[in-house]
């Protein structure tokens, strides 16, 4: 068990291109909420995290990412989006704060997957079109087992088993408790982020002020055609809905 009062309170654990990058510029804008300065800090999910850290040597893998000193008048949170793939991460900060408060957006695993495959393909780190991605993912991760290098398939060729909510999902309630893990559809936080934020506040055990940028340019994106790969997705797609909404109740169609 950890020792010291853990700094962290929340994490906004997932999914990638499912929002997260939105919710955090909103929850910025809250006077007594503080975010790391480039939104990840990935310190859970880090190759070199020691397993014997406490909390006060997890604080100080933090530190850099915020203002010092660290104020008990402030709500302090990540967002690392793999957080919620990765199981050694919610294993690694259930022992550091049990009481840590998560928040997960979900998108229709077809489109999460396209978007993501995209991403990869700007970044340089795919060369594979997206039906070939996809056919290669499977052998891919199997290599990748346990292997949590920052160059590693699980990061960036996952472009299926990150949409396969219910299984992570099922993982994270076996170690926090459901009262603190909030569920959001993306779909939702596009089309009424003031609703949707009211909803994060409330888990947070915030107040006002409810603030918005006036400019929302997350939700956008345009991605090429790959007809046959699209094809398998939602496919695919349709029976991960379906098995979330069996498990969980949760339905990603508006």
């Amino acid at each position: 068990m950890s020792t010291g009062t853990p700094r962290i309170s929340f994490m906004i654990g997932g999914a990638q291109k499912c929002g997260t990058t939105a919710l955090t510029e909103f929850l910025r804008l809250h006077p007594r909420v503080r975010l790391p300065s480039n939104k990840e800090a990935h310190i859970f999910d880090a190759p070199d995290f020691d397993d014997a850290a406490v909390a006060a040597n997890i604080d100080a893998r933090f530190a850099p990412w915020f203002e010092q000193p660290w104020q008990d008048s402030l709500l302090y949170g990540d967002a690392t989006p793999i957080s919620l793939f990765l199981e050694p991460a919610i294993r690694r900060a259930a022992r550091y704060n049990p009481a840590l408060r998560w928040i997960i957006l979900l998108r229709d695993p077809a489109e999460r997957a396209i978007s993501h495959h995209a991403m990869e393909r700007a970044r340089g780190n795919e060369s594979l079109t997206l039906l070939l991605a996809l056919l290669a993912e499977p052998w891919r991760l199997r290599r990748a087992r346990g292997d949590l290098g920052w160059n590693s398939s699980l990061r960036n060729h996952s472009y299926r088993a990150r949409g396969e909510y219910a299984v992570q999902l099922r993982r994270l309630l076996r170690y926090f408790p459901h009262e603190q893990v909030l569920l959001l559809r993306s779909i939702d936080l596009a089309q009424d982020a003031a609703a949707t934020l009211r909803k994060v506040y409330a888990h947070l055990r915030l107040e006002g002020p409810l603030r918005l940028p006036e400019v929302q340019r997350h939700f956008e994106g345009a991605y090429s055609r790959h007809v046959l790969g699209h094809a398998v997705l939602h496919w695919w797609s349709w029976r991960q809905r379906r098995e979330l909404r069996r498990a969980l109740g949760i339905d990603l169609r508006s």
